[in-house]
């Protein structure tokens, strides 16, 4: 019997992000706008220009893994005051599996440099692309916390089989009696961010995103769903609010981007909390879809934290269905020295 040697893959080199351009990286971004094209049906193009930008500024904490010279994986964070965010993690080959020997030691780095920086209380990670359950060594030896989200999908054409075949799009919108129905304007801000921390006092997505928890918070996350390209491109025109035609006052909101030419996704369904129940998520719904179609859009996507079961429920009755599980992670000092 011949012996077949195994060769050991070439040792990995790790160095700091900021010692390469975006050119240098250029090939490795494409390769993930790819793969974000082909399971998320997710155009990353804006994002990875956008990315680019910072890496040839020079500013942005994080790591390149090198093998035999080549670049062959990538990772980054970003801070906000007392808070980092793990922005991304990616290597050729590895995000489809719960292996990933690049990206966990891309990871393990990251978290060494995230405990080791003065005034850091606070780390969110929420990286899509990976299966529960990758990335677990470095997470679960930092002592993260874990909540599973979905990623789900509604096919707004019934004649496609992406997502499970035909869905309920051509249900008639249910109404919302007595509200006021407007797309998004400008003036709607600052009563939307007001509704969106309203929304999640106490609720599980502000463990997730500490950003629900206050006033300035919500105005923070709202401002870079609209101004920056991460999450696609703010789509004002299929955006709508519910108002309380008396008072004026926000009660509903439906916010979409544009992640596709033919894909929006929902960043944001949220209902005041004394008129949860009352069909307004579902006419929100429903009047998106059909906006939706009317204007060439034939598929939405959202997020769900999947022990939301209203949310959940919600999203399944008018069509939604699961494309991929991915998991949050959260390491808060403060709950940690408990």
């Amino acid at each position: 019997m011949s012996y077949t040697p195994q060769i050991a893959a070439p040792p990995l080199e790790i160095l700091d992000i900021r010692h390469f351009s975006g050119a240098q990286l250029r090939p490795l971004l494409r390769d993930e706008a790819a793969r974000w094209q082909l399971r998320l049906h997710w155009d990353y193009t804006r994002a990875s220009n956008m990315l680019l930008d910072y890496l040839d500024s020079r500013i942005l904490p994080g790591y390149v893994a090198l093998q035999a010279g080549h670049i062959v994986g990538y990772a980054f964070c970003v801070f906000e005051g007392a808070k980092a965010v793990i922005g991304d993690i990616y290597a050729y080959g590895e995000t489809e599996a719960t292996s990933n020997p690049i990206c966990d030691t891309l990871l393990h780095h990251l978290l060494e440099l995230l405990h080791a920086t003065p005034g850091i209380d606070r780390i969110e990670s929420q990286l899509l692309m990976f299966p529960p359950g990758a990335l677990c060594g470095p997470f679960r030896a930092g002592d993260f916390r874990s909540f599973s989200r979905l990623f789900m999908m509604r096919n707004l054409n019934p004649s496609s089989d992406l997502c499970g075949g035909v869905q309920p799009w051509h249900r008639r919108p249910s109404s919302a009696p007595g509200m006021l129905l407007q797309s998004w304007q400008p003036e709607f801000y600052e009563s939307a961010a007001a509704l969106i921390h309203r929304c999640y006092s106490g609720h599980t997505d502000a463990d997730i995103n500490d950003q629900y928890r206050t006033l300035h918070g919500a105005q923070r996350f709202l401002h870079n769903i609209i101004r920056f390209p991460g999450c696609g491109v703010f789509d004002a025109e299929n955006s709508w609010v519910l108002r309380d035609p008396h008072t004026l006052n926000t009660e509903a909101i439906l916010l979409c981007s544009r992640v596709r030419s033919d894909v929006n996704h929902i960043t944001q369904l949220c209902v005041s909390p004394s008129l949860q129940g009352h069909g307004l998520g579902q006419s929100l719904l429903a009047h998106c879809a059909k906006e939706s179609l009317e204007r060439k859009i034939h598929y939405l996507s959202l997020t769900v934290t999947e022990a939301n079961l209203a949310a959940l429920q919600l999203y399944e009755r008018n069509g939604f269905t699961l494309l991929h599980r991915f998991e949050a992670k959260v390491w808060d000092a403060f709950r940690n020295s408990v």
